[in-house]
């Protein structure tokens, strides 16, 4: 009953803002209909997209930091809610009127079990807020270079006010795959455990300590990317330390000129710094927006709010870089046969009808500028295809499409004539050139024979337990035949099931190999 009042309450709330107006109603099946007709009598009239935007955020923001949260997630998610309404919510800014600051040190005081004048000289008033957290900027005591930190604090009551809100969202979900089975395939209620597992892990300052240091290890050779060191001994569940970043937010594309950096160059360094890590990592930072990122005095780019990672695993790598490799070459063939090898389209399609409707998307792309290429459009287009041909959401891949979405933004922001393409290109060669190239599979083929002499190594322990296990069967079968009056079994040789075992490794291992 809980559930359902706060359901009607943030429906009423949002249809007054316009939320639901992405909403096709003749498209739905008749037992939705009903709720989204009420819908617009509520939404006002005839307001122009921007004006949508700013009051569905406004919408967001009274409902709270879950709401907001929702809101960034379906940005991402024009299959769900339509180009248009992805494009306002894409506006939506993760900003929150800051708690007091006595209230933080209270949590600070509580963590760490001392006074906060006993480990900082100083804590100042806070200098950014959002729906999780905020942050302070402080010097520790006992500091010989005076450096600042950052000190994140999360949000008092924040974790019982998200567990009370997911619980109205897979209501929701649950209602949307029981009314309306023609989107069950977008899969709301997996959508909705995304989102809660995700702000969970948000909600855990030391998970993304643990982030920062695990990122720190894969980009210790980059020269052009860097992260703030983590300092453990003050971090807990609720409050993280980080060294303070000195540098010019993205956000400042005129304090980034009047520094003397190249936009068109940190447009690229965003864009690939995202492919290396995800590529060659399979972990990146799946919340790169302008105001994570900065540019310090010698033109590396830096992150900050780990907070929200995201992970794929070799197949998705292979995915990924294949899908780029494909469009960037105009190979459509071979992205719809890569799509039906992954399982992501369902067989009883065709791949030459498939790679078709890629050619409709892809074509666009080249020949001409970032500027005169629509987006909106093409993922629109996108976005039927995947519906004409039976595509299921892949929880895994929501992550990663939400944060092309994001950097490609940056990076155009930064320079509008950018060229995501071109700019992709060297960094998915390069992954292509060491993992599906000749020099891969000469690496794969030494895996294999070192996997081979480490079978043959064990070849005689291998006898022995076959000697022993064809022995207790034989002894069981002659058991059984002299109590039915049988002959006696023919006898199989131990090293008979050892070459066979070793048989079967060897041709796995080529297989393996020779795919």
């Amino acid at each position: 009953m809980r559930n359902l009042f706060r359901l009607t309450r943030a429906g009423v709330t949002l249809a007054r803002s316009g939320f639901f107006s992405f909403a096709e109603i003749d498209g739905l099946p008749l037992s939705a209909r009903g709720p989204f007709r009420l819908t617009r009598w509520l939404e006002p009239r005839d307001l122009s997209s921007a004006e949508r935007g700013r009051r569905i955020s406004e919408a967001l923001h009274g409902l709270g930091p879950s709401y907001i949260k929702l809101g960034q997630f379906l940005s991402t998610r024009p299959d769900i809610v339509g180009v248009e309404m992805a494009d306002a919510l894409g506006t939506l800014k993760d900003h929150l009127p800051p708690f007091p600051t006595k209230e933080a040190i209270s949590i600070v005081q509580a963590s760490l079990g001392r006074p906060i004048d006993a480990v900082f000289k100083d804590f100042s008033e806070p200098v950014a807020a959002a729906s999780i957290a905020q942050v302070h900027k402080a010097t520790l005591i006992g500091s010989n270079d005076h450096a600042p930190v950052a000190v994140k604090v999360l949000r008092p009551g924040v974790r019982r006010q998200f567990a009370r809100d997911l619980q109205t969202f897979y209501a929701a979900a649950r209602y949307i795959e029981r009314a309306a089975p023609n989107v069950r395939r977008l899969r709301p209620v997996a959508i909705v455990d995304i989102l809660r597992r995700s702000v969970q892990l948000e909600m855990d300052l030391r998970l993304e300590a643990a982030a920062y240091s695990e990122m720190a290890e894969n980009i210790r050779l980059e020269t052009d990317f860097r992260l703030p060191a983590v300092r453990w001994e003050l971090t807990r569940r609720d409050i993280l330390v980080t060294d303070w970043v000195e540098g010019t937010r993205l956000a400042d594309l005129e304090a980034i000129r009047a520094a003397g950096h190249d936009p068109k160059r940190i447009a690229a360094s965003v864009v690939q710094t995202f492919l290396r890590h995800a590529l060659h990592h399979g972990f990146f930072h799946a919340d790169m927006h302008e105001g994570n990122l900065f540019i310090d005095a010698e033109g590396r780019l830096v992150a900050v709010d780990l907070g929200i990672m995201g992970r794929i695993g070799p197949k998705e790598r292979r995915f990924l870089a294949e899908i780029l490799h494909g469009f960037i070459t105009r190979n459509y063939q071979h992205i719809a046969e890569v799509h039906l090898e992954a399982g992501y389209v369902p067989a009883v399609h065709s791949a030459e009808d498939f790679a078709q409707a890629l050619r409709a998307i892809g074509e666009p792309i080249h020949g001409h500028r970032a500027s005169e290429i629509s987006m909106a459009h093409l993922l629109g287009l996108l976005f039927e295809v995947t519906e004409l041909f039976d595509m299921s959401t892949q929880p895994e891949l929501v992550l990663l499409q939400k944060t092309m979405v994001v950097v490609e933004g940056v990076a155009r922001r930064l320079d509008p004539e950018f060229d995501m393409w071109n700019t992709a290109e060297p960094v998915v060669a390069d992954w292509m050139r060491q993992n599906l190239g000749i020099g891969a599979r000469l690496g794969q083929a030494g895996d294999a024979v070192s996997a081979l002499i480490r079978l043959a190594s064990r070849l005689p322990a291998l006898a022995e337990r076959a000697e022993q296990l064809a022995a207790d069967m034989q002894r069981s079968t002659a058991e059984e035949n002299v109590a039915s009056g049988g002959a006696e079994p023919r006898r199989f040789g131990p090293w008979t099931l050892a070459l066979t075992a070793s048989i079967v490794a060897v041709a796995a291992l080529l297989i393996s190999v020779l795919r």
